[in-house]
């Protein structure tokens, strides 16, 4: 599982009520749209996969066997899935991007909430990558007075533009990649299909938009 930030009732419901076939949840930061079940998952019996620093920002209990801390750089096995913790850039306490590997999916790149990114990677198959706001949207929008200085600042220092998404995609080997899901995109601060489109002129490769409710079946190695 990757995060844990809607209401547990929506997890169940998103698992098939079977926690079970449940090996993990990997929790990028602390924030309360990507942590807020964090508590009640590890009660159902789930181990939490995350930061020192994010497990104190949680004040998560040290002595909860159900946290299992990670740091940048770490590579771990959960059930069938190997994982390459690595550093992003947000403004919380240790966050964490994840190459996740599996042998049906292959390698699944995932990052969000962060403004930057410095790492590089190779033999990617399937992308989730943040695509928070456009610096065109928010420079119009502070200009006719609908967004303060200060939350437009945040935004630059926190959270991926378009523009910058964009820049990450194509510093990394694409040659592999079957498909890009974008995330996590503000919603006065962006525009879906412009950015979808963006997205596959700059890479050639098809792209999602996550939303609620929209249910991607397959993660793939290969063309389908």
């Amino acid at each position: 599982m990757l995060e844990c930030g809607v209401l547990i009732n929506e997890i169940k419901v998103g698992i098939n009520f079977n926690f079970y076939n449940v090996v993990g949840c990997l929790l990028s930061h602390e924030h309360g749209d990507h942590a807020k079940s964090h508590e009640t998952l590890m009660r159902y019996g789930v181990d939490l996969y995350t930061s020192a620093g994010t497990a104190r920002a949680l004040a998560i209990s040290v002595d909860n066997h159900r946290l299992k801390k990670i740091a940048a750089n770490d590579i771990l096995t959960i059930g069938e899935f190997r994982i390459l913790a690595f550093k992003v850039e947000h403004d919380c306490a240790e966050p964490l991007g994840f190459i996740i590997n599996h042998p049906e999916s292959g390698n699944i790149l995932f990052i969000t909430d962060s403004f930057y990114v410095s790492n590089t990677f190779k033999n990617i198959h399937n992308i989730m990558i943040e695509a928070n706001f456009s610096d065109a949207i928010v420079k119009e929008r502070m200009a006719n007075g609908y967004l303060p200085d200060y939350r437009a600042n945040r935004l630059f220092k926190s959270h991926m533009s378009l523009e910058t998404c964009i820049k990450t995609l194509q510093a990394n080997d694409l040659s592999q990649v079957q498909k890009i899901i974008l995330l996590h995109l503000s919603d006065g601060n962006s525009n879906a299909e412009y950015f979808k489109n963006e997205v596959i002129k700059a890479t050639g490769k098809p792209v999602t938009i996550a939303d609620k409710g929209v249910k991607i079946e397959h993660f793939n190695q290969e063309p389908f």
